[in-house]
């Protein structure tokens, strides 16, 4: 797993996105087993004003209806640590492994997804950092 992996720059071609319409930098993709990717999304939540739409449900809803094997032995490549609920949605799509592009920011369900089995990856990725650093200086109240 690397940085030049195609589901790893798709999360942070979301996150860019993010950022740009004033919404949290948060990206993420899900990838096949196969290598295919399925769906991408970023975090929504100030976009839409809503509680749930993180990077990874927005990724997931992006996917669509699939049946459950479409799901099994995927990668979710997320830019920064998954939350405990999004951390839950791979384990419930039976996701094998979660490609992190970085963790100093946030730490989420790491060690949840670890007990259940599932891979994780962090990257320390220098661009996902700095771009979560620059919105929560630009955005604290938002943070």
């Amino acid at each position: 797993m690397s940085e030049s992996d195609p589901g790893f720059v798709a999360a942070l071609e979301e996150a860019k996105a993010g950022f740009a319409e004033g919404g949290v930098p948060i990206g993420a993709c899900l990838v096949s087993r196969d290598g295919s990717i399925l769906g991408r999304g970023h975090n929504m939540r100030i976009q839409k004003g809503s509680a749930t739409l993180h990077a990874e449900i927005s990724a997931l809803e992006n996917t669509g209806r699939l049946p459950a094997n479409a799901y099994e032995g995927a990668t979710m490549y997320t830019s920064l640590s998954p939350c405990e609920m999004c951390s839950g949605a791979c384990i419930l799509y039976k996701v094998k492994r979660v490609v992190v592009g970085e963790n100093k920011t946030f730490v989420g369900g790491e060690e949840h997804l670890r007990r259940k089995g599932i891979e994780v990856v962090v990257l320390e990725n220098e661009e996902c950092k700095a771009l979560m650093a620059r919105f929560i200086a630009e955005k604290p109240n938002v943070w």
